[in-house]
């Protein structure tokens, strides 16, 4: 008897253990990234706008954390395909991503979760190619458009076929919203991940008339105040569908602010302002200086990710794929190299640093920088620069310390030997593939090998 209440008690202690450590580890969440086009990093109020009013974006980065040293890409197919990937576009092919990657949404439907895609897809050369469409790259949903506006209009598509277009620029935001709004609606019982990628503030920018001619910023500012309050609609809808304690919400956009391309902006709006800002960075879009690709980044989860918090640990894009499968129970793939980086810790608050060491920067398929904690060393002799970028550098070694000086205005190559020494090894220890796709927007499409 008194071996059978021994063994019974062991039980039932066991028991407790088990059930205080399952209810210790957080259930799977739900995943929304929300993603902004050309918004650069001095667009929003909380991250320094005097123009830009975002009260729904500061709530949320009161409510979760504000990382203010994340990265995307310089431009946009490349700037998704990281995303999708977890792999620097220079691996996953950007515009001409082939229907051979692995994306995080097909690698979430392998752990039960509905997937759907809204908005700006921009990685099958802006094309129908049904194999490399997103129903295909693991989506369940997709409304959208294939490419960008940069003509003034879009075409839709509904899955895999077309469904209509519009030159109505200003009916974007909205219309993707209320999409977003019907997928959560549908899917509010079961885990799932929306993809929203917005096409403002994108070339052909406009706000509708509840906005335009409202902010203290002229047209861009309303434009980035419409995609607050439609913001805010989404996350009222995860509020009132019982869904915000187990969801995880990112915002982000792809690149830095189109700054660098204010005359055939102002032309395209009848002399409007266009175009975003870098805030204190150097350079915009399509420039490997941090105006180029730190953007801002906000994420919420309640009770898990630390609100009111800021942190200026190095954080990428390309994270979310490693993130999003310990935290969702997804096997990453092992046949290829995956550049991201597990940040769960850096998100639930255990790490200040996080699991980054450093950040390498390409421009097309040519690495252009390498950044290892505060040092971020720009390389010489660079060949592949976007033509409207004008800051084009010195041409030789530069080396920045992004902590004081985060507009890299003075080069320490000279008086940091070691430093650049050890950043050199760093670039040269990266491997890229053995043979390079086109970086091009509308490139033919390859087969990875």
């Amino acid at each position: 008897m008194t071996r059978f209440r021994f063994a019974l008690g062991l039980l039932l202690l066991v028991s407790c253990f088990a059930a205080a450590a399952q209810a210790a580890e957080p259930e799977r969440p739900n995943f929304v990234i929300i993603f902004t086009d050309d918004q650069g990093y001095g667009d929003l109020s909380c991250f320094g706008s005097k123009t830009i009013r975002s009260p729904r974006l500061d709530r949320l980065a009161a409510e979760g954390t504000r990382f203010t040293n994340f990265y995307a890409q310089v431009v946009c197919g490349p700037s998704r395909s990281a995303l999708l990937t977890g792999r620097y576009p220079i691996r996953s092919r950007g515009w001409s991503m082939p229907a051979s990657e692995i994306t995080i949404a097909e690698l979430l439907k392998t752990a039960g979760y509905t997937t759907g895609c809204i908005g700006k897809w921009d990685v099958s050369n802006r094309r129908p190619f049904i194999e490399r469409m997103p129903n295909a790259q693991g989506f369940d949903y997709f409304w959208g458009t294939l490419g960008a506006n940069d003509g003034g209009g879009v075409r839709f598509h509904h899955n895999n076929k077309p469904d209509g277009a519009t030159r109505d620029m200003a009916s974007l935001t909205k219309t993707y919203t209320d999409k977003g709004i019907e997928f959560l609606k549908a899917n509010k019982d079961k885990p799932f991940f929306l993809y929203l990628a917005h096409t403002m503030v994108h070339s052909v920018i406009d706000a509708s008339p509840q906005f335009k001619g409202k902010s203290k910023g002229g047209l861009y500012s309303d434009t980035v105040e419409e995609l607050d309050f439609h913001t805010g609609r989404l996350l009222d809808a995860i509020d009132e569908l019982g869904l915000r304690d187990n969801t995880i919400v990112i915002f982000t956009s792809d690149n830095g602010a189109w700054n660098n391309m204010q005359g055939p902006l102002r032309k395209k709006h009848n002399g409007a302002i266009a175009w975003g800002s870098s805030g204190p960075l150097r350079e915009g879009k399509g420039s490997t200086y941090e105006g180029g690709l730190r953007v801002p980044c906000i994420v919420r989860w309640p009770g898990h990710v630390p609100a009111g918090r800021t942190s200026d640990a190095i954080f990428a894009t390309i994270d979310f794929m490693p993130t999003f499968a310990h935290l969702a129970g997804y096997k990453l793939p092992k046949d290829r190299i995956i550049d991201g980086v597990d940040q769960t810790d850096l998100l639930l608050g255990k790490s200040k640093d996080g699991a980054r060491d450093h950040y390498y920067y390409f421009c097309r398929n040519e690495m252009h920088a390498v950044r290892k904690g505060k040092w971020k060393l720009r390389l010489p002799g660079l060949k592949s620069h976007y033509g409207y970028v004008k800051d084009k550098g010195s041409g030789k070694i530069e080396l920045y310390d992004l902590t004081a000086d985060i507009g890299e205005k003075k080069n320490l190559a000279k008086d940091q030997p070691e430093v650049v020494a050890e950043l050199l090894g760093l670039a040269k220890a990266f491997k890229p593939p053995k043979e390079l796709g086109d970086p091009g927007i509308r490139a033919k499409p390859q087969a990875e090998k």
